[in-house]
């Protein structure tokens, strides 16, 4: 079994987050996943952006307002 440390996005609405989860691998056929800790903290992370809680959401990860380019 290994251990990577490794970003996932979550997106919601016109908000970003940059989660740091690790993902494990092993020689069966669902690797790589995540621990169970690891997929709540990205549930955790997409609500508190729902309800715009950015206080918990920056507490977990990196949040970022997007933008629409100009053209």
């Amino acid at each position: 079994m290994t251990k990577r440390l490794t970003t996932k996005l979550v997106h919601v609405g016109e908000y970003a987050a940059e989660v740091e989860v690790e993902m494990i691998y092993t020689d069966d056929d669902w690797s790589p996943y995540l621990s169970v800790d690891d997929a709540m903290k990205l549930d955790d992370v997409r609500e508190a952006l729902r309800r715009k809680d950015f206080e918990t959401a920056q507490k977990l990860s990196r949040v970022y307002t997007l933008s629409p380019l100009a053209v």
